[in-house]
Order: C-alpha cells, then sequence, then structure tokens
C-alpha cells in the first residue's frame, strides 16, 4: 500500500476542491498522456531536495526510503510531479515533502484526502 502526493508549479489554488480540479487536468496534460516531458527545473530541484533527506529507491541498500517507486525524478513530468511513498513512512515522508514544497513556492496536494497541504 502507497501514499501519494502531487507537487506542481503554479499559484496556489484557492481551495481543496478548485486544486483537485487543477491536478485532475495537470495530470491528465503530464501524467495520462503518450507524450513525454523532461521535469522542469523546479521540479527537478524539488526532487533533488526530497533525495537530500532520502535516498533514491534504487540506491536504498539499507531499507530507508520512503518512495515507493524509483528512481523519484521518473514520477516528474513537466511542472508536475505525482508519487508515492511507503504507507508505513507517510507521515514523516509527507510532511517533510509538504514543508518542502511550501518553501519552495510548489503546490502540494493530498489526493487521498483531498486536500492542499500543509
Amino acid at each position: 500500500m502507497s501514499y501519494d502526493l502531487a507537487v506542481w508549479e503554479g499559484s496556489k489554488p484557492a481551495d481543496d476542491v478548485i486544486a483537485g480540479e487543477v491536478l485532475t487536468q495537470m495530470y491528465d496534460r503530464y501524467i495520462d498522456t503518450e507524450e513525454e516531458f523532461p521535469p522542469s527545473p523546479r521540479i527537478a530541484e524539488y526532487v533533488a531536495g526530497l533525495l537530500a533527506r532520502w535516498v533514491d529507491l534504487m540506491e536504498d541498500e539499507e531499507d530507508t526510503s520512503p518512495w515507493s517507486t524509483g528512481p523519484l525524478i521518473g514520477e516528474a513530468s513537466g511542472p508536475l510531479i505525482y508519487f508515492p511513498m511507503r504507507y508505513s513512512m507517510a507521515e514523516e515522508a509527507s510532511a517533510y515533502a509538504a514543508d518542502l514544497a511550501a518553501s519552495m513556492g510548489l503546490v502540494c496536494y493530498d489526493p487521498q484526502a483531498r486536500l492542499l497541504r500543509p
């Protein structure tokens, strides 16, 4: 079981409902498509920040990484990253991921709870 977060570039939506709509549009445009988009520089920087805290799953020899897929940058497409983490580590990892996104001026959305974070 995994826990997912979505982080993207753009202005913060006015509320959780609008954020969900924005995510759906961005997901359809950047993730659920045959077209490939390289991660934007800001999203690549965000992923680097996550990997500075926890190692990429592909390099996790001690089973300490919260990420459910690897390489983590592979979950990024254009100005969006939609990434899963291990449920057992989701509380700590998602809090860090949301705080990091906020510090970088990125939007963080929890699709399970349908809430903007933090």
